[in-house]
């Protein structure tokens, strides 16, 4: 069910009522420019991109890209807004604006500044937006000890285990201590690790700009980004990626997007960290050993990775960790979803979306480690219920029992 249904009670909100809004809209029934009316944007407001309806409609029908779809026509005929720029365009800026992270980070310290972002961009003065910070991943010394591109392609040619890890911006930029754990890990597990990179700054799958309604923007990040991993995609090398709404973009728009069979070759080797993880040891590759975490394990779940069936390989990572019984937080959306639930808008309605399940189960466990491997996630869970949860690849890194190895 639609989380915005879940709040609203609204039959707009429902995928049937958006899918109704759509076909009247397109039929002419609305009126001349309809798919670019107010109507149609009010109807696609709340949709948060969550894919449940891909997953659980028996139609299949994709809401989350429809949304896409129409945010481009919107946008071309109304413009975008300053916010849309600002969220749209992070990749392109984050490299700079990192080298000075005292000057965003005003927003949340100086005062009447909250307030003032909220009258100028949207953005929920209620919301804390994430900490910038000068040490990013790509600036760090842990990051220059990665393998190069040729030695895990050479290390792959020979029959060794190699992986090339795609740092996302949210990990790179604001969350680096996620990525850095992933190539510890892999490291330690006895795999040749290459951290994709470019000269002044890094890549990007263009997730964002698909959120602001920017689809050519979208496409050339795309491309740019599978370009770069098609190297080791041929030699079969996979790519393994830390946040779901990224990584999981080379396996469903990436491949919308008409970028021809280099696209279909990258997706075909783009796993999650706990996907590759989970395959590997499932091959007897992955012989990593752990100490108990010695408190419960509750997990919540990225929309995407519940899209893309891919919970049951978290939880098969997280059982690799001794006498673990990790418990899934049966949610849907947690109403972050990107940018939303940092909009004053959407503030309200996201927060009651978290309230259906997963803050409440988070509060009812309040020894318990919560692991959560979406960055929207993870802001929501510490906004309403003041916990830090944590990615799967930073618990492990957390508890392994040969941590000088790496």
């Amino acid at each position: 069910m639609c989380p915005s249904y879940r709040v609203t009670r609204d039959e707009q909100h429902l995928t049937r009522g958006r899918a109704n809004t759509l076909r009247f809209a397109l039929s002419g029934q609305l009126g001349a420019d309809a798919f670019t009316s107010d109507a149609v944007r009010d109807a696609m407001d709340l949709c948060v991109g969550c894919k449940g309806c891909k997953r659980e409609c028996p139609t299949g029908v994709d809401m989350a890209r429809m949304k896409i779809e129409f945010l481009a026509h919107f946008k071309a005929r109304h413009g975008y807004t300053l916010k849309d720029q600002m969220m749209g365009r992070l990749p392109d800026y984050a490299a700079s604006l990192s080298r000075v992270p005292w000057l965003p980070n005003l927003r949340d310290s100086l005062p009447g500044a909250k307030w003032l972002s909220e009258r100028l961009l949207g953005l929920s003065a209620s919301r804390s937006l994430p900490r910038w910070r000068a040490d990013t991943f790509w600036r760090t010394p842990d990051a220059a000890a990665e393998s190069s591109a040729a030695a895990v392609l050479a290390a792959a040619a020979a029959g060794k285990k190699a992986a090339v890890l795609f740092v996302d911006t949210l990990n790179g930029t604001f969350e680096s201590e996620n990525a850095l754990a992933a190539a510890r890990v892999l490291r330690a597990a006895g795999y040749a690790v290459h951290a994709l990179a470019k000269p002044g700054g890094h890549y990007c799958c263009g997730r964002t700009y698909l959120s602001s309604g920017m689809v050519l923007r979208a496409k050339a990040k795309a491309r740019e980004l599978i370009g770069a991993l098609e190297p080791f995609a041929r030699a079969g090398v996979p790519a393994v990626g830390l946040e779901p709404s990224c990584l999981l973009t080379l396996r469903d728009e990436a491949l919308a997007m008409g970028l021809g069979e280099s696209a279909a070759l990258v997706a075909s080797q783009a796993l999650l960290f706990e996907e590759f993880a989970a395959r590997e040891a499932r091959a007897g590759r992955f012989t990593l050993e752990f100490k108990a975490a010695g408190k419960p394990i509750l997990l919540h779940a990225h929309c995407h990775q519940k899209a893309f069936a891919t919970v049951s390989e978290t939880l098969h990572v997280l059982r690799l960790i001794p006498h673990a019984d990790p418990r899934l937080i049966e949610t849907s959306c947690c109403g972050m979803a990107g940018s939303f639930g940092y909009e004053a808008a959407h503030h309200r309605i996201s927060l009651q979306m978290a309230e259906i399940s997963l803050l409440p189960a988070v509060r009812a466990a309040p020894e318990a480690i919560v692991v959560a491997d979406g960055a929207s996630c993870r802001q929501q869970i510490f906004d309403g219920a003041e916990r830090r949860a944590l990615h799967v690849a930073r618990l492990l890194d957390g508890l392994r029992l040969n941590r000088a190895a790496a």
